[in-house]
């Protein structure tokens, strides 16, 4: 495994629990994301602020985290392209094992559906996994700016939301050849 960069915003030392099982520590930060949480549609951009609240716990495995993050998505609604911001929270728990720990896992664990293990990288934890996982799962498949947009005109690709009186004059293709009876001056027919 590649080393960690303690400087990292998502980086998070467990130096002070000590490999003690019971001791406990509390942390609230406010970082910026260092590339983009989310999809093409809608994202927390990268350098965005997040706030994370962690629960670090000491166990025999390794320390278990919990805790949660929020943040603003940034995209736009698929009906009408207009931007759409919507506050993002994902909660969280992980166990982080430690290297002994996590080892002795992948020797008697060859079962391919247990979950991934993940490790502490010498006292230090890397919490990005862990919040993409959190946070991508709760954004929107398809972002709307409101319940009822209605978006935008088929035909001319207008903003609806607007002017709910657009329309179009749209002749059904099968009855076009019709059209063209309405049109004629009524005295040629009469000759």
């Amino acid at each position: 495994m590649d080393r960690l960069d303690p400087r990292s915003p998502l980086v998070i030392s467990t130096r002070e629990l000590t490999r003690r099982p019971g001791t406990m520590q509390e942390l609230h930060r406010t970082v910026e994301l260092p590339e983009d949480l989310g999809t093409d549609i809608i994202a927390i951009k990268a350098g965005s602020p997040v706030g994370i609240e962690v629960r670090l716990e000491s166990v025999v495995e390794g320390v278990l985290v919990t805790g949660s993050v929020s943040g603003t998505a940034t995209g736009a609604c698929v009906r009408c392209l207009d931007p759409v911001d919507l506050l993002v929270e994902g909660p969280f728990q992980e166990l982080f094992a430690y290297t002994d720990r996590a080892a002795h896992h992948h020797e008697v664990g060859d079962d391919p559906d247990q979950d991934e293990v993940h490790e502490l990288v010498g006292d230090l934890i890397d919490l990005e996994p862990v919040i993409r996982d959190a946070v991508v799962p709760v954004l929107p498949f398809q972002p709307v700016c409101r319940e009822d947009c209605p978006g935008l005109c088929p035909q001319c690709g207008l903003p609806l939301a607007g002017q709910p009186e657009h329309h179009h004059q749209e002749i059904d293709p099968r009855w076009s050849a019709l059209s063209g009876l309405l049109a004629a001056d009524p005295q040629e027919k009469r000759n």
